[in-house]
């Protein structure tokens, strides 16, 4: 499988982790870029983060319009809202994504995947399926893309899962977000939820949380 281009960012020399942040839909690798900086890591804590390009893709909702998409959204109520083919297609670039960390160096439990949105969706459905036991999952502003393959057979359901969503969200209502952690829970994850008032956006303490979620991760 063909990797795709990623923008990458490291926090300082010779990496101990890796973070690979997925992006949401029409964004591309650079939205999420600039909040690095913002977490303000510790020297001691050389990081890299990796944000992958989505493949371009016709969307239905948006009339069909070719964008950076990791699958198809048909419609915007629960029963349309993931295309299960782009969804499991995507599921596969993000595990080779994490073959490939493995490959430079950095061992599967030093490893966190997420994403925003779609993005996010592919980080929960990849953590339901992953062999590989990793240092964690984030999904933010997001949900279960596929709930009836919550019975996978993904070994890393012991990992930290750190979940966020805005309080009023018009893109993806803040139900869906609660029900998604709350069927990850029954699924065996250890779920920290948190809501925060915003929309579909990420917010400062948001950023706070993140931070401090990810120095416990990799403490």
């Amino acid at each position: 499988m063909a990797l795709p281009e990623c923008v990458e960012v490291t926090t300082g020399n010779d990496p101990v982790g890796s973070v690979i942040w997925l992006h949401g839909l029409g964004a591309d690798g650079h939205d999420f870029e600039p909040i690095v900086p913002e977490l303000r890591l510790p020297a001691d804590l050389p990081l890299r983060f990796v944000f992958p390009h989505a493949p371009v893709r016709p969307v239905t909702i948006n009339g069909g319009v070719a964008m950076r998409a990791w699958y198809d959204i048909v419609s915007l109520d629960a029963e349309g809202r993931a295309d299960a083919a782009g969804v499991r297609e995507s599921t596969a670039i993000l595990e080779e994504l994490v073959g490939r960390e493995k490959k430079r160096g950095i061992a599967a439990g030093k490893i966190v995947i997420a994403g925003f949105s779609m993005g996010g969706a592919i980080a929960i459905n990849t953590a339901l399926h992953t062999q590989e036991k990793l240092a964690g999952m984030m999904a933010l502003s997001t949900y279960l893309p596929l709930p009836g393959e919550i019975d996978g057979a993904g070994s890393s359901r012991d990992m930290p899962v750190f979940m966020a969503h805005g309080s009023f969200d018009p893109m993806l209502p803040l139900q869906w977000g609660r029900l998604s952690a709350q069927t990850l829970r029954d699924a065996g994850f250890a779920v920290e939820w948190h809501e925060y008032p915003m929309a579909h956006a990420v917010c400062p303490e948001e950023i706070r949380d993140i931070r401090e979620w990810l120095l416990k991760i990799y403490a």
